[in-house]
């Protein structure tokens, strides 16, 4: 008799059908709707950790940081405005709504952003008094939605961010789910609470660069042409977006990339459209460039940047500032593993961010719920942010100082290398240890 020989089979998950897009399959085939979920883009994209810096040897200098300078002051909106914005590092807080926020997290944004002499911006859905009263440097944000627009609080405002795009959710609009909507938040909306609100996707007003160029003299002529007007685009066509919004009057142009955060949108737009942030810089870079308006129109990029590594790479690539919202929130203290099961209880866990447009947030920082807000100490969260944006500075001042930089704008794609083909392509760098930069002709 013949002895059967028994294999054991081992079972094999697909890379296309993973469990992740079948539980995501039966999810749809069991509601009918579409995914929504706050954060930015969760798949492995090229990204800063990509790229590292050529420090000095023999044929750098490199500067001594406990006595030679690296200045880290930029001034924003200098091509008209009579009023430009000066700041004392090159990080800024990006847009976040009052309503996907708390007021505690407005105010604690303007009081650490204001103790290190930098920049916070109101986001959509209006100005708070809270955050006006802490922040020494405040951008009013003038969204396709309108939400909370008040021309009184425009003239309150150091700067003008006439947002065009998101890089979480470029060519679409935001959302705000009913449970953040209470009577405050409604009122300044001008919307009923309780209600889901969607943002529109373009402004009412116009449908052009042209269009774009009267509105901006409009807005110019309201602030009697004090204050900087800044653009804001979010990364897919960036090469064309910026030299139009240059052409239009553009002050400031802030490009977004698809790490960027949101509030809420679909799942489909954070994982599907736009391009990452590495990969617009050097497209907005070279649109400035021929246009002769590089360091003359500012260049401010957010999307992903979490460290000073992140922050020196940027301006190395051309960037004369960076602009921060999920790391910002991290750390005022959201998504603390000191939540954790109370994240767990909401079906996320921390560090996932999924929670954040549900409003029931447990660090009280991205919700409306009185007794979740009494959770989030606005002095110590600002305190916090404020450590948080001096640790990114030293960290960028002393990459510079490596390469033998006394101004943190001195830094140049020439001190960078890539350690992958994509990054490289993207990023107009070097492999490291060739002179090859896909896609251009090699020289020797």
């Amino acid at each position: 008799m013949t002895e059967k020989r028994k294999y054991m089979t081992v079972p094999r998950e697909s890379a296309t059908f993973d469990r992740l897009t079948m539980a995501e399959i039966r999810r749809a085939a069991d509601t009918g709707i579409y995914d929504i979920r706050g954060a930015g883009a969760k798949r492995k994209l090229p990204h800063f950790d990509d790229l590292l810096f050529l420090g000095a040897s023999m044929s750098r200098y490199p500067l001594e940081g406990y006595r030679e300078k690296c200045n880290t002051s930029v001034t924003l909106g200098n091509r008209f405005a009579k009023k430009p914005i000066e700041l004392e590092i090159p990080v800024t807080i990006a847009g976040m709504s009052f309503g996907a926020l708390s007021a505690y997290a407005k105010e604690a944004l303007g009081r650490g952003a204001s103790a290190v002499g930098t920049s916070t911006t109101t986001g959509d859905g209006g100005m708070t008094p809270e955050e006006r009263g802490q922040s020494t440097k405040l951008v009013y944000q003038y969204l396709p939605s309108r939400y909370g627009m008040n021309p009184d609080d425009l003239r309150k405002a150091d700067a003008i961010e006439v947002v065009l795009g998101q890089g979480a959710k470029p060519g679409g609009g935001g959302m705000l789910l009913g449970q953040k909507i209470t009577d405050r938040v409604a009122k300044m909306r001008t919307l009923p609470k309780g209600v889901d609100q969607r943002s529109a996707c373009r402004h009412p007003d116009w449908t052009g660069p042209d269009d774009l160029e009267i509105k901006i003299k409009e807005l110019r002529e309201i602030t009697d042409w004090q204050v900087p007007i800044y653009i804001k685009v979010g990364a897919t066509r960036t090469y064309y977006d910026v030299k139009l919004a240059v052409k239009a009057g553009a002050d400031v142009i802030i490009v977004d990339g698809m790490q960027g955060g949101t509030a809420a949108t679909q799942d489909v737009f954070i994982e599907h459209v736009g391009i990452p942030t590495m990969a617009a810089i050097p497209q907005a870079v070279q649109a400035l460039q021929e246009m002769g308006m590089h360091r003359k129109v500012q260049l401010i990029v957010s999307g992903g940047i979490r460290n000073g590594a992140d922050v020196a790479k940027c301006m190395a690539l051309g960037a004369d500032a960076v602009a921060i919202g999920t790391a910002a929130m991290v750390a005022l203290g959201d998504n603390d593993p000191k939540w954790e099961e109370e994240y767990q209880k909401l079906g996320s866990t921390a560090g996932s961010y999924d929670d954040w447009h549900e409003g029931r947030d447990p660090a009280g920082i991205s919700t409306q719920d009185p007794e979740l807000m009494k959770r989030f100490d606005p002095v110590e969260g600002g305190r916090r942010l404020a450590n948080y944006l001096r640790v990114l500075t030293l960290e960028a001042q002393t990459l510079a100082r490596a390469c033998g930089k006394n101004d943190l704008r001195n830094l140049e794609p020439e001190d960078l290398v890539a350690l992958t083909v994509e990054s490289a392509a993207m990023a107009r760098v070097p492999l490291a240890g060739t002179s090859w930069i896909p896609g251009q002709q090699q020289t020797f």
